[in-house]
């Protein structure tokens, strides 16, 4: 094994997912997961050599505890030497991040002041962040932003219709996410298709437990799905996506929900979930749909209505269409879902091959329309390549 591995973290509240991926070819010589990390009974599995293993931690400082063992594991695997870099997830930039950048004192700094705007994840990035300077002091850590991507976006498609000074004194506007996988996938879809970078449309649906749509003219972001926070635009696994407004006034004066419990219901008790009432999980809910159950086929309907919907105005800013990618593990794996849009996007000229699209599942990416349609085409996502082949970058700079 060659020195060329970056070990990627991405720290979740109570959760920490984990690689070590060799940024010449992608292929990971580690993976896993820790998780429970805020419970009593906190665990790690992971994958090495094809072999799914669990440890089994003692609840204490979580997030310390859990890096420390992972450490061991890497040391006990011989692993450790083959590190060139650490690179960490981080949600939330800001305005501050249009790139992935080395962490220093200021950039953890920068980090903290944009923790208002994500208060649930750059904390536990920070979390992880410190955690991995005390157990990697020698490599180079570096952050990549889910948000970094979307900053070429212009005023006329980041702010909001709220008085200007919320935004100056505040920064309340739209920032995006899911960025490293838009980014990912429009570049493949560039070198797959042979598209031009420097004159293509292209137009990026990440579906998953979290679903964002992009819309990429000549490789940069112009607009996006979601906004201050992962909860615009779509419908999600339990996010609402986009409402009414009034309605958390009525939830608030007539219903007496707390902010608390506005903010739950919204995050995670509403979309896919709220309207089955049965499951987030897409493929609990097309099953239950295939054997008749109402709100389960209610819940595919508005999904992908509303997902076809926020595809066809992103066509807008973009002036036409040379390309559709759907990935994330709903968008590469549901074939039904892709059907059930498409079917919506004729007016586009889009028209669907029903045998590649049934082909285009698990990991393999594939053109699943007609030769003579305007490309939809699956992409697997890989954010973890990007991170490590940023942190990479960054660290060879040094």
């Amino acid at each position: 094994m060659s020195s060329s591995h970056v070990l990627v973290l991405n720290c979740g509240s109570s959760s920490l997912k984990f690689a070590i991926i060799d940024i010449h070819s992608g292929s990971e010589a580690l993976s896993g997961l820790a998780e429970c990390l805020a419970e009593q009974q906190p665990l790690i599995k992971y994958k090495y050599d094809g072999k799914k293993q669990t440890i089994t931690l003692n609840p204490g400082d979580a997030h310390q505890i859990a890096i420390t063992r992972l450490v061991e594991l890497v040391k006990q695997l011989n692993l450790d030497k083959h590190l060139i870099a650490v690179g960490h997830r981080v949600v939330h930039g800001g305005e501050h991040f249009t790139h992935s950048v080395s962490i220093t004192p200021e950039v953890i700094e920068a980090i903290k002041q944009t923790s208002a705007l994500a208060p649930l994840h750059n904390p536990a990035n920070l979390l992880g962040i410190e955690a991995a300077q005390k157990a990697f002091a020698s490599l180079p850590q570096v952050a990549v932003f889910d948000t970094a991507f979307h900053q070429t976006m212009e005023p006329k498609a980041f702010l909001y219709a709220l008085p200007y000074s919320l935004y100056k004194e505040h920064g309340i506007r739209r920032y995006g996410f899911h960025g490293t996988s838009h980014y990912y996938v429009s570049a493949q879809a560039h070198n797959i298709l042979g598209l031009n970078k420097d004159n293509s449309r292209i137009i990026s649906a990440h579906l998953g437990n979290g679903c964002s749509v992009t819309a990429i003219k000549n490789g940069q972001s112009v607009d996006t799905s979601m906004g201050l926070t992962p909860l615009e635009g779509l419908m999600m696994g339990t996010r609402s996506g986009d409402i009414d407004p009034g309605i958390f006034a009525f939830l608030v004066n007539q219903l007496k929900y707390s902010p608390t419990q506005v903010d739950l219901l919204l995050n995670k008790q509403s979309g896919l979930l709220g309207i089955s009432e049965l499951s987030n999980d897409c493929r609990t809910i097309e099953e239950a749909a295939a054997q008749g159950h109402e709100q389960a086929q209610l819940a595919l309907d508005i999904f992908c209505y509303r997902l076809a919907k926020q595809i066809a105005a992103f066509v807008v800013p973009l002036g036409g269409l040379d390309a559709l990618i759907f990935t994330g593990g709903i968008g590469e794996n549901s074939d039904a879902i892709r059907d059930k849009v498409i079917s919506q996007l004729g007016f586009l000229g889009l028209t669907l091959d029903q045998d590649k699209n049934l082909t285009a599942r698990f990991g393999q990416s594939g053109v699943i329309t007609t030769n003579d349609s305007p490309c939809a085409i699956v992409i697997p996502t890989n954010e973890e390549w990007v991170i490590a082949t940023d942190a990479a970058t960054i660290a060879q700079e040094q």
